[in-house]
């Protein structure tokens, strides 16, 4: 069994996703831990013995247990999916894991609007030139990410990847933000992720999102 703790459309939908993408057949039950952000009962149950920080994803699995996205999906793409990696002596390794990381660059800014938008009461306490530099600073990681995939399908030239799965959470969240209209190649790409059938399963499972309460967080005049 695998127990997954999670927080709905969250960083760890980067693993509910790649679960579903490697295939619950080969990997037995799965149980998902709901927390809620922001709540004390996050430090109440078992999350603090798995999670040094105390926060989503964890998973517990075979006597394992890991925090942190990146190296939960690192992990579990070498164990179980090797094709949705890239081996040390692959020439395109350096890439996938730049994109690993790189998806942890746009979370973080996102983490940070997320925080100054949604959990700073009332929203006038949020700092309009903060928010501002936030906004600039996404949108810049998504442009980069415009010139890179060109015209390709996917992250890495060869196909699809665990490289695109640490997007899921990214792409999701990023449009509250940031409008996608100059992005083109990005939203194409989107729709592709969105397409897959193993991120529908996964979208399925997390039920309509709870977390954003309308549809643009524009920044507040100063």
């Amino acid at each position: 069994m695998i127990r997954l703790h999670h927080v709905q459309y969250g960083r760890s939908f980067r693993v509910l996703w790649l679960l579903e993408e490697i295939g619950l057949d080969k990997l037995g039950p799965l149980e998902i831990v709901e927390h809620r952000i922001g709540t004390r009962e996050m430090r109440e149950g078992d999350l603090p013995r798995v999670s040094p920080a105390v926060r989503i994803p964890a998973i517990e699995m075979d006597g394992l247990e890991l925090a942190e996205s990146g190296a939960i999906v690192e992990y579990l793409t070498e164990r179980f999916a090797p094709e949705l990696g890239r081996a040390v002596d692959d020439p395109e390794r350096p890439a996938y894991l730049q994109w690993i990381h790189y998806a942890e660059t746009q979370a973080s800014l996102i983490e940070n609007l997320n925080l100054n938008h949604l959990f700073l009461r009332p929203p006038a306490k949020a700092d309009p030139v903060l928010l501002k530099l936030l906004a600039a600073r996404l949108k810049g990681t998504l442009a980069g990410m415009e010139t890179r995939l060109g015209d390709q399908q996917w992250l890495l030239p060869s196909g699809f990847s665990a490289a695109d799965v640490m997007m899921g959470f990214n792409l999701f969240a990023a449009p509250f933000y940031v409008k996608l209209d100059p992005f083109p190649r990005l939203q194409a790409y989107k729709a592709r992720i969105e397409a897959r059938p193993a991120y529908l399963r996964a979208v399925a499972r997390e039920g309509q999102q709870r977390f954003y309460t309308q549809e643009f967080y524009p920044v507040p005049e100063a």
